[in-house]
């Protein structure tokens, strides 16, 4: 099984994005995207991203893992 965690773009480069997430920075391929702009949240998965996200589900989504997060730790 893969978690996927969104990733937001933080800026564009050729085929390349520098997405972040709680701090981690990470550069992925966007081969296999479209349309992709600073700002969106990606679905990224070995070093690739595999799909695009709007922002209510990536918010919704990085809540779920938050709670998930308090529950193991607390």
């Amino acid at each position: 099984m893969c978690l996927a965690i969104p990733m937001q773009v933080k800026s564009i480069e050729d085929d390349f994005a520098v997405v972040d997430s709680g701090g981690v920075s990470l550069r992925v391929g966007l081969a296999l995207v479209e349309g992709v702009v600073p700002g969106d949240y990606l679905i990224v998965h070995a070093g690739y991203a595999i799909q695009v996200l709007s922002e209510e589900e990536a918010r919704e989504t990085l809540a779920i893992f938050e709670r998930l997060e308090q529950s193991w730790s607390g």
